[in-house]
């Protein structure tokens, strides 16, 4: 295979792959992968998902994660319920790749 037609070849998968990830859309909050759904009103989950999608470092994601983490346990508590526990970390894709640091460089 010539250098032209690997470059072909993997233009081609990546735009393969950016059409995949588009095709799926951004991310959508959910019972399932929102810890303290059942105690947010339908205008606070709105709000939350528009937060987690706007966040663009860990850190500040991280900072909201606690705060959320505790009002929906306060809110628990407050009706004598447990909050089940996270099955997805929100901030996750913000953490560094393999070999890069936390602002992304090599």
């Amino acid at each position: 295979m010539t250098q032209q037609e690997l470059k072909s070849v993997l233009v081609v998968i990546c735009l393969f792959l950016a059409a995949e990830a588009g095709a799926r859309g951004p991310w959508r909050a959910s019972a399932e992968n929102t810890r303290g759904w059942q105690f947010m009103t339908p205008e606070e989950r709105i709000e939350h998902q528009s937060r987690v999608r706007g966040f663009s470092t860990l850190e500040e994601c991280r900072a909201y994660q606690r705060e959320h983490h505790k009002l929906m346990e306060d809110r628990a508590r407050a009706r004598g319920e447990a909050v089940p526990s996270g099955r997805r970390d929100i901030c996750g894709h913000l953490k560094p790749a393999a070999g890069e640091d936390r602002h992304g460089q090599n």
